[in-house]
């Protein structure tokens, strides 16, 4: 009698586990939250703020992902306690492969003044890396920019490689002609 008693009920938990999945339309999110406002800790102190007006998940599929269709202010933090702010129209995180797709109006702002303006912008989260095959620019503090065709670089853009662009760059002349001179013998 026990041992029936325990066969059914792994069969009904089965089959309750497929009924939820035959009660989910097609393509439907398995959760749906409105207004979120996420805030990610490290020992105790805030390294990153998500805040969305709609996050759709669909970690119900056999690939998961959560999808931002209203799109997505980040905050993120560093060491040093200087902020860096990601915002987009649109944004995908897969989480498999903890890859983040940012898409239409993507601006990025770092904590050094650099502005990052793209249509869309990958980061993988696991190796540190941003990159696009889109049009870019990059607005430097001084307002020289560069517009480009793609790029691939560490998250903090210390390691940059543009695939090909143009831009501005705003040199100093008196630095210029100071070096000139030194490198003359003067």
């Amino acid at each position: 009698m026990a041992i029936i008693l325990v066969i059914t009920l792994f069969s009904c938990e089965s089959n309750y586990r497929n009924i939820q999945k035959l009660n989910l339309k097609d393509g439907a999110p398995v959760g749906v939250a409105k207004n979120i406002n996420v805030k990610y800790t490290d020992s105790g102190r805030i390294i990153a703020n998500l805040i969305s007006p709609l996050r759709n998940d669909y970690t119900n599929l056999e690939f998961p992902y959560q999808e931002f269709p209203e799109g997505v202010e980040v905050f993120y933090w560093n060491e040093q306690q200087e902020v860096t702010t990601v915002t987009s129209d649109f944004a995908i995180r897969y989480d498999e492969t903890s890859i983040v797709d940012l898409r239409e109006n993507v601006v990025l702002y770092t904590s050094d003044s650099l502005t990052l303006k793209a249509e869309q912008l990958y980061w993988d989260q696991k190796n540190q890396w941003v990159f696009t095959d889109q049009p870019y620019r990059i607005i430097f503090k001084d307002g020289s920019y560069n517009d480009g065709a793609g790029f691939d670089s560490s998250e903090d853009f210390t390691e940059f490689l543009s695939r090909s662009n143009v831009g501005e760059q705003i040199i100093d002349r008196e630095l210029t002609n100071e070096n000139s001179e030194i490198n003359n013998g003067e």
